[in-house]
């Protein structure tokens, strides 16, 4: 090929779409009573966009064997810390529902030099000193949200669970009777410590990386319309899906983090 035509073709292949600086590492934390198995439609997506994406579980969940009772909300994060630190350079976190305040924390330590945006998926958005159960109270007043029905908390307080017959109508009513069985198969205890514990947040730091929020605007277990906006976000995103866009439309999500921030 003519050594121009080349130079012009390297030219637009560095400034297109295509170019690898546009490719991003996704770090995907899943929500209270779920694993690293809700992002399994997710992650291949992701990976055939020429996206690194890493799912994991957070202690007591999935696959790990952490007593669930013994899991501290430090801990989770912690998790979420070492598997972007092993990144080798800036990642997107993504947390769903409950983990919303998991990846707040953990920005919060790792700061905007390694953190280049917050997702949140239908999730918990924080401010300092706000907790899971805190943020309830906020947004869906004294009566709780519509999930807190389907709680059902273990003798000794340490960790909570949900009421199998509930899970359809509060998680997944969109989702197909296939997916609804996988997630029933997976779903654990959680422990109660995650839904309590307060976040401890600055400015300087978790403040000043840029936050995204997906709105799920047919999730039945709580309405966040207004919760989406506690905190400053640049962009809300609505998302006709259940709370559980991850199985029922894995392509409209990730079609919307592939444009995150353009």
């Amino acid at each position: 090929m003519n050594p121009f035509l080349l130079l012009i073709v390297g030219f637009l292949m560095a400034h297109s779409g295509f170019s690898q600086s546009t490719k991003r590492t996704f770090v995907l934390v899943h929500g209270q009573w779920h694993g690293a198995w809700c992002w399994n439609k997710v992650v291949p997506l992701l990976q055939g966009g020429g996206h690194q994406a890493i799912s994991f579980d957070i202690p007591g969940f999935g696959q790990d064997q952490t007593p669930t009772e013994q899991v501290s909300f430090e801990e989770c994060v912690e998790k979420v810390v070492k598997e972007v630190q092993a990144q080798p350079g800036m990642v997107w976190l993504v947390g769903h529902s409950s983990s919303g305040l998991v990846i707040a924390q953990a920005a919060e330590r790792l700061g905007k030099e390694k953190v280049e945006g917050l997702v949140f998926l239908d999730a918990f958005l924080p401010r300092d000193g706000e907790s899971v159960f805190s943020l309830s109270e906020k947004f869906a007043g004294p009566a709780g949200p519509p999930l807190q029905k389907a709680l059902i908390v273990s003798t000794d307080q340490k960790t909570i669970s949900l009421n199998p017959a509930m899970v359809r109508e509060l998680l997944y009513n969109d989702c197909t009777e296939e997916d609804l069985q996988y997630a029933l198969a997976r779903l654990r205890p959680g422990p109660l410590s995650v839904l309590a514990t307060p976040v401890r947040l600055t400015q300087q730091n978790y403040g000043s990386i840029p936050k995204y929020y997906i709105l799920c605007t047919k999730a039945k277990d709580m309405d966040k319309s207004t919760l989406s906006k506690n905190v400053s976000c640049r962009e809300i995103i609505e998302l006709p899906a259940s709370h559980s866009p991850f199985f029922s439309m894995p392509d409209n999500l990730v079609e919307v983090l592939n444009r995150l921030g353009r």
